[in-house]
């Protein structure tokens, strides 16, 4: 959500900045701005698309080795020129980019309309520059001083980029609950909300921590806490290639993702699983594994996506480790009070490791007492760092919007992590550990199997891709696939639908069927099949068009089914791995016939770093 870079070196920092903007598009956001400083501080903006920013300042004098650069999604003001980042202060003399939400500023806006100052924007950013500013002025320190006496006073998120046209050689940036990492060249240093407009110029970041400030020169980088003390920056070596954000041959990075799966799934399990030798290696959930299979509860946490991959979770640790698991909006769980004991299991589930209601709700929780492990994609992210111990999913950059490679990511070390469990605990018998440990190891090249030929599905999605409606249906472990199946539709195509229990339809939903609804069953062959068949007989009979994902060699669904998607027999603990796929598949398809962006759909950001 948003999008940040700066550069200050030798090097004209238009450019950078501009290439950096587009690396974070798939962050999702509404206009664009650009602030530099070459003799005098300049702030190009405009609603739209990086390159409608590009086109609207052609011919204009972008010099300067200093700038920073940013991509809004709106929360205070509609997308418009004048709501765009950067914002200028009162003075016209400092520009600022912000992420995330100061909830206070209407109190500090009061505040300052009636020392005089008015507003060109409807934004909370453009109050907080000018309330650094305000500072400065009042109380005679510098920026740097101004900017940390703001911060203590501001409630709420940020990660803030601040340029001073009389210090041309500094940029300012400071951050809570929004993320920010610094690259670190020679006589050069590049900023960003994460890593991917920075590891074409360097692997070595910095990544910035809560309530630090950050005194960016092209030679020097100090950071400091908000009591103005020093803290010694922790330089990590980025592993990411540059290919690794590049299409590579693919018209869109969600299809690449897609297809991707096989190596990322292989990826994530390689090192850990080790079928032959009966054994899982890892190691955040060996140096606590009495923390948790001791638990009393684990509680999931998580949004979106992650989501539905904490459902399979609940299904798996509870099925084979025998301890009771809710799954919880991190975002309605952060806000009610919940009861939360000391030895309690907190698990949270995040691609980006920044979103920021899974991080507030992770915050109360280890103030109380709780362990939390993490599950994230992104090396370094806040969640990493908040947990006790975690798991990194392995997945690489994803770049598209929806996410797909990252939740079968989650999917493969829960499903790890569920069975380690359970041998610990000796809930699970030596056979069917070892059942699983194969099955598991044979999905990368299962999944490899179901992206050889796409063509049917794609058929498939031209020939309901008109359709107002959908409904996705699933059982035991395909429910939350079920859901994710909607979820993604909903992202990519518009199309408005809904994922239920298969039993609960008759509780409601079947009356929305007639002749022009489809309905998704995830229908693969596992301990509900028969119900499956009987709610896909329930369907046909009120003339709903039926579309089933099945498994290789049924030969009854597909005699019932209007069309149908299979995927590779598996045992059911581990079919999600396998039957997300063609549901990926559908709605990317959908989504591209209906002509729509695949990759940034409208409204959406790929990384939640405001509540």
């Amino acid at each position: 959500m948003c999008g940040i870079v700066g550069y200050i070196g030798e090097r004209q920092a238009y450019p950078i900045v501009v290439k950096g903007l587009k690396r974070l598009e798939y962050r999702g956001y509404d206009s664009a701005g650009v602030a530099l400083i070459d003799e005098h501080l300049s702030v190009y903006k405009k609603k739209g698309k990086v390159a409608d920013m590009e086109e609207a300042i052609v011919g204009q004098h972008l010099g300067g080795h200093v700038g920073i650069g940013h991509t809004r999604w709106a929360t205070h003001g509609e997308p418009s020129d004048r709501n765009a980042h950067p914002h200028r202060s009162a003075s016209g003399k400092l520009a600022m980019i912000h992420n995330g939400i100061i909830e206070n500023y209407m109190a500090i806006k009061e505040e300052l309309t009636q020392k005089g100052y008015h507003f060109s924007s409807d934004t909370d950013t453009e109050v907080l520059l000018n309330f650094i500013e305000d500072i400065r002025v009042n109380n005679a320190c510098g920026l740097e001083e101004a900017l940390r006496i703001a911060l203590k006073r501001i409630v709420g998120a940020y990660c803030i980029l601040l340029i001073d046209e009389d210090d041309p050689d500094t940029i300012l940036a400071a951050r809570k609950g929004s993320p920010l990492v610094i690259g670190i060249g020679k006589n050069e240093h590049f900023l960003a909300s994460d890593a991917s407009p920075i590891i074409e110029y360097t692997k070595e970041v910095v990544y910035v921590n809560d309530y630090q400030v950050a005194i960016v020169k092209k030679d020097e980088l100090v950071l400091k806490n908000l009591g103005n003390e020093k803290v010694t920056p922790f330089i990590t070596k980025l592993d990411m290639e540059l290919a690794a954000i590049e299409k590579g041959g693919y018209d869109h990075f969600m299809l690449k993702e897609i297809h991707e799966q096989p190596a990322t799934i292989f990826d994530c399990l390689r090192g850990r699983l080790l079928p032959e030798a009966g054994l899982i290696k890892m190691g955040g959930v060996e140096a606590n594994i009495d923390a948790l299979i001791n638990a009393p509860r684990i509680i999931i946490v998580a949004c979106g996506t992650s989501w539905h991959a904490g459902l399979v979770a609940e299904y798996l640790i509870e099925e084979t480790c025998r301890i009771p698991v809710e799954v919880e909006y991190a975002s309605e769980f952060r806000y009610r009070n919940p009861i939360i004991h000391p030895g309690d299991v907190i698990i949270a589930i995040s691609q980006s490791g920044e979103t920021a209601d899974t991080l507030v709700a992770l915050e109360n929780a280890k103030e109380k007492g709780a362990f939390i492990f993490g599950i994230v994609n992104s090396v370094g992210s806040s969640i990493a760092r908040l947990s006790h111990a975690g798991a990194y999913t392995h997945s690489g950059p994803e770049i598209g919007v929806a996410s797909t490679k990252a939740f079968t990511g989650q999917l493969a070390v829960i499903s790890m992590m569920a069975l380690k469990m359970a041998a610990a605990k000796g809930t699970i018998t030596t056979e069917k550990y070892t059942e699983l440990l194969f099955e598991l190891q044979a999905i990368p090249e299962k999944v490899a199997t179901i992206l050889k030929d796409t063509s049917h599905i794609e058929a498939i999605a031209e020939k309901y891709k008109d359709a107002s409606d959908f409904l996705f249906l699933g059982r035991g472990y395909n429910f939350p696939v079920a859901l994710e199946g909607a979820l993604k539709l909903k992202e990519i195509s518009y199309i408005h639908a809904e994922g239920y229990p298969a039993a609960e339809m008759k509780h409601g939903p079947i009356a929305l069927v007639d002749e022009n609804l489809p309905v998704v069953f995830v229908a693969t062959r596992d301990r509900f099949y028969e119900k499956i068949v009987s709610n896909v007989q329930e369907i046909k009979a009120r003339k709903g068009k039926v579309i089933c994902v099945a498994s290789e060699g049924d030969k009854v669904i597909p005699t019932m089914a209007d069309d149908t998607m299979f995927v590779p027999d598996a045992d059911e603990l581990v079919g999600p791995l396998l039957s997300v796929i063609p549901l990926q598949l559908l709605s990317y398809y959908v989504g591209l016939k209906k002509g729509y962006d695949v990759d940034k759909p409208r409204n959406l950001a790929k990384s939640v770093t405001v509540e």
